[in-house]
């Protein structure tokens, strides 16, 4: 389970941001001071130090928190291929603002002597999605490894577990604010879910010429008439295969896709293009919405 195609294609605010955490953790890393970037009360309510709020958004405190999160933000790009740069912007800044108040209250509500300094880096943004990964992304495949039981979404866990404990209560804390600032997104609180930033601003980030790998604009795909699916799993429309060979999709598998809010007649289609993998079409739906 990749999250849709690779590289930053159609997905220009994920690149942005991972590009600025990435550069934001090495500039303070290199100057030594990673250790003194997570938020405490006293920053915030004492001495004023404002500029730790938009550093502790980006900036990880350790390279081992950053390779985890990052992969967890490039893999998450596949929200904002699905629902648009637009809302997708609404989606960081509301997780991004509702975790960190939440984290100062609790800050100031638990008093923990042993809580004095808060780990930095975008955790609200990472466990916010966490909450859209677990409702919305369908199991594909399963496996088992000695009396194990595993799915294509394991490791997109474990990566998200490492991550929450790495710093301990200083890490968990954050993880769970962020998880809360989802589900309040999710409950489409003051029709959060509706709102969506004007389109010069995904326009804007999509023509930043960053150094980023895959991140050239592909040609605009071909369109299906049949769903207005894209075809770039459609290289079969120069050599076909008949269409009465691909089995009709099974119902669970529409019924899947179908609740994540896709229109069964495009579920349907997609399914048949990808040949009834239900990852491959769920890649194939999300890629349709993003253009």
């Amino acid at each position: 389970m990749n999250g849709g195609p690779s590289g930053f294609n159609n997905a220009p605010i994920t690149r942005t941001f991972v590009i600025a955490c990435a550069l934001f953790t090495i500039m303070f890393g290199i100057r030594g001071r990673s250790s003194k970037l997570g938020l405490s009360y006293q920053d915030i309510f004492e001495k004023l130090q404002l500029w730790k709020i938009i550093v502790s958004v980006f900036a990880f405190s350790s390279t081992p928190e950053l390779m985890f999160g990052l992969y967890l933000l490039y893999y998450f790009r596949v929200f904002e291929r699905q629902i648009g740069s637009n809302k997708y912007s609404v989606f960081i800044l509301f997780s991004v603002i509702v975790s960190l108040a939440l984290e100062v209250l609790a800050l100031a509500l638990l008093k923990d002597p042993t809580l004095n300094k808060l780990t930095s880096g975008p955790y609200g943004l990472i466990f916010s999605s966490f909450v859209t990964f677990y409702l919305d992304i369908p199991v594909s495949t399963r496996f088992r490894v000695f009396s194990l039981r595993f799915s294509d979404k394991s490791f997109i866990y474990l990566a998200g577990f490492q991550l929450l404990l790495s710093s301990w209560k200083r890490s968990l804390l954050p993880g769970i604010c962020g998880i809360v600032a989802g589900s309040l997104y999710r409950l489409n609180i003051f029709c959060i879910r509706r709102m969506k930033f004007p389109e010069f601003i995904a326009s804007f980030f999509s023509r930043l010429s960053w150094p980023s790998v895959g991140s050239t604009s592909p040609a605009a795909p071909t369109r299906n008439v049949l769903g207005n699916l894209p075809s770039y799993a459609g290289r079969q429309r120069n050599n076909p295969a008949p269409v009465s060979s691909t089995p009709e999709p099974p119902e669970d598998s529409i019924a899947t896709l179908v609740s994540m809010g896709f229109d069964r007649n495009s579920a349907r289609q997609a399914l048949i293009h990808s040949r009834n993998d239900i990852n491959t079409a769920t890649n194939i739906l999300l890629e349709s919405q993003s253009h």
